[in-house]
C-alpha cells in the first residue's frame, strides 16, 4: 500500500487543524459538486473499501486449514 503525501496545517501552538489531501484523491473521493458531510463520509468509506478490496487481489489466498493457523497467531 502506498502511503500518501499530506500535508497537516497547524495553529499557532503547532495543533493540526486540518488536512490537505492531493486533488487527485478529492476528485476520486468527491466527482461531483454535492459535498456534504454525509456524501464525503460515505466517499471516503468506499474509497477506503475499494483500497482493501484492489489490496485484497494482489495477496495470496491461504487455504482453510492456512488461514486457521494464520489467525492463531
Amino acid at each position: 500500500m502506498s502511503l500518501l503525501n499530506l500535508e497537516y496545517i497547524t495553529n499557532q501552538e503547532g495543533q493540526p487543524t486540518a488536512v490537505v489531501i492531493p486533488i487527485e484523491i478529492w476528485r476520486q473521493l468527491l466527482p461531483i459538486d454535492n459535498t456534504s458531510l454525509e456524501n464525503l463520509s460515505e466517499a471516503i468509506e468506499d474509497y477506503c473499501l475499494n483500497k482493501a478490496i484492489d489490496e485484497g487481489k494482489n495477496t495470496p489466498l491461504y487455504s482453510h486449514a492456512e488461514a486457521l493457523a494464520f489467525l492463531e497467531d
